[in-house]
């Protein structure tokens, strides 16, 4: 078999493919470990400082917040400004843990706390998840679907010629179908979201329509290589950096903050919050949302001002009559 440019290329980008895909899904996982994790500690002064002093042996895991009582520290974790809160008291010390905002974490407090305790260490899960979902796995895996249906998304508006306004009412009212169907499966059938119906189905569908907006622009303006790009940043980079089954702050840095602003990780923690938590701390990936939404659909419109003729299917190596 005679060996060509076009098969010399294949067996360069194959191996590359490889290690780039390796490096995002499995490095992460690789070096899983706490990075600034915001945790509370709550009580009597000299108590407090103590437990204080044994988070601080793990340098730099954590990022201490002090409250006055265990109310407060309650407070902070439905609010999402903490992960968990550590209560001292005369009686030894009581872990407060929010499974809902990451079971990983609250699986790693446990074990942190327990290896400096003295004494059996009693553990209240503040925020739970639901018992459909008590792992938290199915939320997680639930990322990659929207990420995905934003990608055909954004890939069918491209194939199918759509310009300008037509383009970005077409993203908008799928995305909103895709939304609405997200809650009717996770909310109404699973039971794994638990939180405002209507919540979920704007955030699911808000995420939607970033991953497809961050697509459908760049290939309005520049083509095939902006479809592309696009895919890649939100699918290969923004999954497996979402934090979606662990948390932003256990990633290597400093793609879990990378991934913080990228669709599926916004999405994930939007979800999340509007599941679990009465909305609190939406305001963050809310904006980061809109910020993709607002950036890829002008670059949709500029594409079709600037007289950019649409790829269409023969772009695409498929017959003009589709």
């Amino acid at each position: 078999m005679p060996w060509t440019r076009r098969s010399a290329a294949v067996l360069l980008l194959v191996p590359v493919v490889v290690a780039a895909t390796l490096w995002a899904f499995a490095w992460p996982g690789a070096r899983t470990a706490p990075r600034e994790l915001p945790v509370a500690v709550a009580g009597p002064a000299a108590a407090a400082e103590q437990v204080s002093r044994g988070l601080e042996r793990r340098d730099g895991a954590f990022d201490i917040s002090r409250y006055e009582d265990e109310a407060a520290a309650r407070t902070a974790i439905g609010n999402r400004d903490v992960y968990g809160a550590v209560v001292a008291g005369p009686d030894g010390i009581r872990l407060l843990t929010a499974s809902a905002a990451s079971p990983a974490v609250a699986a790693l407090l446990r074990e942190a706390v327990a290896a400096g305790a003295e004494r059996p260490v009693e553990t209240v899960d503040v925020v739970p998840t639901p018992a459909a979902d008590p792992r938290g796995g199915v939320l997680a895996a639930s990322v990659l679907p929207l990420s995905m249906a934003g990608i055909v998304l954004a890939v069918l508006v491209t194939l199918l010629g759509l310009r300008g306004v037509r383009a970005a009412v077409t993203l908008v009212a799928a995305a909103a179908g895709g939304g609405v169907v997200t809650a009717l499966v996770t909310h109404s059938w699973l039971g794994i979201l638990t939180g405002s119906w209507w919540g979920e189905a704007g955030a699911a569908g808000l995420t939607v329509l970033a991953v497809a907006a961050a697509s459908a622009g760049p290939a309005a303006l520049v083509g095939r290589a902006g479809l592309a790009a696009g895919s890649v940043l939100t699918v290969l980079i923004g999954n497996p950096f979402s934090g979606a089954a662990s948390a932003p702050e256990l990633l290597p840095e400093p793609m879990g903050a990378l991934g913080a602003l990228l669709p599926p990780g916004a999405g994930a923690q939007l979800i999340r919050s509007q599941a679990y938590f009465d909305g609190a701390a939406s305001t963050g990936p809310l904006l980061v949302l809109t910020v993709w939404v607002a950036l890829g659909l002008t670059a949709v419109l500029l594409g079709a001002r600037r007289g950019r003729l649409p790829l269409g299917p023969r772009s695409f190596g498929l017959p003009a009559q589709l």
